[in-house]
C-alpha cells in the first residue's frame, strides 16, 4: 500500500521517513530493534500531528492502538508505516466522531516531513496519495475485522485523580503537578504497543503511581493500599510491569532522538 508520494521527500538518515519510502539492506539481523524505533517515531508523528490538526486526546489514542493492532497482523516491510499512520488518524476521526479532512490530514503530513513549505496543490499526485489514503484506511478495516472502538485508560484515570485529590492535602496537591504528570505518563504509553498489551484501568493506575511516587505524595495508610481500593483486581506485579514498559519507551526516546 505505498502511494505515490514523491513531494513528501525522504527524510535524513534516523528520522521519520515519509510515505512511499522504503529502506533496503540488512533488515533482518535487527528487524526487532528497527521496527520498534519505527513506531515509537511514527507514534510520535501521530500524536504531533494529532495536535496541529486540533485532535482531541482520544482520538489520538485511538490513532495509535489503531496503529498497533494493525502491525500485530502484518509487517511493516509490507506497508508503508507513515501511511497507515495517516489513514490511522483518518479512521480514528470517524470512529470518535471528530472528523478530519484527508487534505487536512495530507497537508499537515507534508509539512511534517517538510518544514516550512507550502500546502500541496491539487494536482494528480495529491490525488493519488488522497486515494491511496483511503484505500489504506479500507485495508485497515480488513486487518482488524472492522472491530475499531476501543476502551481507553482516560476515563479511568480521571475517575481515579479525583479519588485521590479528596484524600490528599489541598495544599500539597496544589504544590505539585500530579494530574499533569499523570496525563503526561498516560499520553506516552501510546507511543509503543504496551497501550494495548495493558488493561486501561492497570495503565491508568499505573500513570498515577508513577505521578505521586515521582513527587513523593504520601496518601492515608488504610487496610488496603490506595490503588487496590480502586482497582480490585491490579497487583503490584501489575504495576511494575506498566512502569517497566514505559521506562523502555524513554530510552527507546532517547535512542530515537
Amino acid at each position: 500500500m505505498e502511494g505515490p508520494c514523491r513531494r513528501l521527500s525522504a527524510a535524513p538518515e534516523g528520522e521519520p521517513r515519509p510515505p512511499g519510502t522504503r529502506e533496503s539492506g540488512g533488515e533482518a539481523a535487527s528487524e526487532p530493534t528497527r521496527d520498534t524505533r519505527t513506531h515509537f517515531r511514527v507514534c510520535r508523528f501521530m500524536m504531533e500531528a494529532g495536535v496541529k490538526l486540533g485532535m482531541r486526546s482520544v482520538p489520538v489514542a485511538t490513532a495509535c492502538v489503531l496503529y498497533h493492532r494493525f502491525f500485530q497482523r502484518v509487517t511493516s516491510r509490507v506497508y508503508e508505516p507513515y501511511l497507515v499512520a495517516m489513514s490511522c488518524l483518518y479512521l480514528a476521526g470517524k470512529v470518535e466522531e471528530q472528523h478530519l479532512r484527508t487534505r487536512d490530514i495530507i497537508n499537515v503530513s507534508h509539512r511534517y516531513f517538510n518544514k516550512g513549505s507550502a500546502p500541496l496543490e491539487c494536482d494528480k499526485e495529491f490525488w493519488d496519495l488522497r486515494d491511496s489514503v483511503v484505500q489504506c484506511e479500507l485495508l485497515i478495516l480488513r486487518q482488524l475485522n472492522f472491530h475499531v472502538s476501543f476502551e481507553h485508560p482516560h476515563k479511568y484515570l480521571l475517575h481515579y485523580l479525583l479519588s485521590v485529590k479528596a484524600l490528599v492535602n489541598r495544599h500539597a496537591w496544589s504544590r505539585t503537578p500530579v494530574a499533569e504528570t499523570s496525563w503526561a505518563l498516560l499520553r506516552d504509553c501510546y507511543h509503543g504497543d504496551m497501550c494495548i498489551r495493558h488493561t486501561p484501568q492497570h495503565i491508568a493506575i499505573a500513570a498515577l503511581y508513577l505521578a505521586l511516587n515521582s513527587y513523593g505524595v504520601e496518601l492515608p495508610v488504610g487496610e488496603k493500599e490506595w490503588w487496590q481500593v480502586l482497582c480490585e483486581d491490579v497487583t503490584k506485579a501489575d504495576i511494575n510491569a506498566v512502569i517497566s514498559d514505559l521506562l523502555r519507551l524513554y530510552d527507546m526516546e532517547a535512542k530515537c532522538i
